[in-house]
């Protein structure tokens, strides 16, 4: 149970100087009464990623979503452009689109069979004026729309702002835009097959996005990655307000005899060795390469329990479809989901160690710590707004 004054007190000492900061109190991480606060301050009140462009690759494509208790419908309007709605019917608040599914050009209430086109409109209210009358001055077709829900992609993750108070997206993304424009304006495709995977796991979704943001732990951790790329290869990212993460400047795995996969086209000469791991706040993570990047969505299921879904992108269409890097796929997908698992016992160990009531949010490595302090500064920054 969340304490108001107890909580501010620990909010309080998460926003001090890294060097004598203490982390996030355990009640953010093992009580139901957290996650409906950042739901309120956080999730619903800022941008958040929901999905994937991919997930509806074609025109017609919806895809419904719960959103923390909010239902949401994803879809791919007839302009090729996503879209996202409440997925309720305006009339009595039914729900329109239970499974993944194309609709020609009509999405019918199952409930009283009113209609909507894809950009929402309110096309048809079947015998809404009494048998055989489908029309009514009581209902307004034009003020009668699916709700539309503020949205923006970038690099086919989709998020949404709930409350519609946010600023704009290119100002809340600003950071991470400016500091990735390597790789802005790149053409980028999605591997379809073999490539992407997800993890449930019993863990508060913050511990996830905190394990990313720093290498503090990758020789123990992850060995394999290390024996490549060694802890004194990697640097900090540290954006206060925006991400934080990690770097390397050995990114080079052994792929064995597949393929080289292309690069993206006119990368800075860092990049032929380089990645980027940066944790976009509040749930979304990405690795950046020079050939192909992946992007991870945190979806919280409850406070102690989240789904983590990866999708795997390249930097052309062969690379992405043909047979021609189908092993080079599979090789590339097959490794990133064995170091992504690594972290499994780590963020589900550090799940349980929150219920010690004598552990107080831990502390900071003043020199090996800073993007997870940045993260929980910010997350403290948020929940006192």
């Amino acid at each position: 149970m969340l304490h108001a004054q107890d909580l501010a007190e620990a909010l309080e000492a998460v926003r001090q100087p890294v060097a004598r900061a203490k982390g996030l109190p355990n009640a953010l991480y093992n009580s139901p009464d957290a996650l409906a606060l950042e739901r309120e301050k956080i999730f619903h009140s800022g941008w958040a990623s929901i999905g994937f462009g991919c997930d509806v690759p074609n025109v017609g494509d919806a895809t419904p979503i719960d959103y923390l208790g909010a239902p949401l419908l994803l879809l791919r309007d007839k302009e090729g452009a996503i879209r996202v709605y409440e997925n309720v019917c305006r009339h009595r608040g039914m729900i329109l689109v239970e499974e993944k599914k194309n609709f020609g050009g009509v999405i019918r209430c199952p409930y009283h069979s009113w209609c909507y086109s894809l950009d929402g409109k309110l096309r048809a209210t079947p015998h809404v004026g009494g048998p055989g009358v489908n029309s009514h001055e009581s209902v307004d077709p034009e003020t009668m729309g699916l709700n539309e829900v503020r949205s923006a992609v970038f690099m086919d993750v989709v998020f949404v702002n709930l409350d519609g108070k946010a600023p704009s997206f290119e100002d809340w993304m600003g950071p991470l835009k400016g500091h990735m424009k390597d790789f802005e304006g790149a053409q980028i495709f999605h591997a379809a097959t073999s490539s992407g995977f997800s993890f449930d796991i019993e863990a508060n979704w913050k511990l996830i996005l905190e394990n990313n943001c720093e290498s503090y732990h990758l020789p123990w951790v992850h060995p394999g990655l290390s024996s490549y790329s060694r802890l004194e290869d990697h640097y900090h990212l540290a954006e206060p307000g925006g991400f934080s993460g990690q770097g390397t400047l050995v990114y080079n795995p052994d792929y064995g005899d597949a393929p080289d996969l292309p690069d993206f086209p006119n990368l800075p000469a860092k990049w032929d060795k380089a990645a980027e791991y940066p944790s976009f706040y509040p749930n979304t993570l990405f690795g950046f390469h020079r050939d192909h990047y992946w992007a991870a969505h945190l979806d919280p299921k409850a406070h102690n329990q989240t789904v983590e879904r990866v999708e795997i992108y390249y930097a052309s269409e062969e690379a992405a479809k043909s047979d021609d890097f189908a092993k080079m796929r599979t090789t590339n997908a097959k490794m990133w989901k064995e170091v992504l698992s690594e972290d499994l016992f780590v963020t589900q160990g550090m799940q349980v160690g929150r219920g010690a009531p004598g552990f107080a949010g831990g502390v900071f490595s003043a020199v090996m710590d800073s993007p997870t302090h940045c993260f929980h500064d910010w997350v403290a920054a948020r929940i006192s707004a």
